[in-house]
């Protein structure tokens, strides 16, 4: 593929999935240290899953957690292979 076409999808796409990655970063870690770490009840902190899950979206769920997990693995790819383009050596050095 293009690496200018990669560059670009890249850089439109992050934007728009900065917002749900984030949500769903912070809330499971606040979760997770709120049960393990300060050890407060589930029934307290049971609205970070919530939040984390993406369940206040009700019928949109299932699209959510799809496309926040297909997003996540796209900006993957494209963040991996940008870095191998930034890293390896341009063809006319190789020998």
């Amino acid at each position: 593929m293009n690496q200018r076409l990669i560059r670009k999808f890249h850089r439109q796409l992050a934007p728009i999935l900065f917002l749900p990655l984030f949500v769903t970063a912070l809330t499971g870690m606040a979760y997770r240290i709120a049960d393990i770490g300060l050890k407060i009840p589930n029934r307290k902190i049971h609205f970070l899953m919530e939040i984390h899950r993406g369940s206040f979206l009700g019928q949109f769920q299932l699209g959510y957690l799809l496309l926040n997990g297909l997003g996540l693995v796209v900006m993957l790819f494209t963040g991996i292979y940008m870095l191998n383009m930034f890293f390896s050596k341009p063809k006319s050095q190789k020998k």
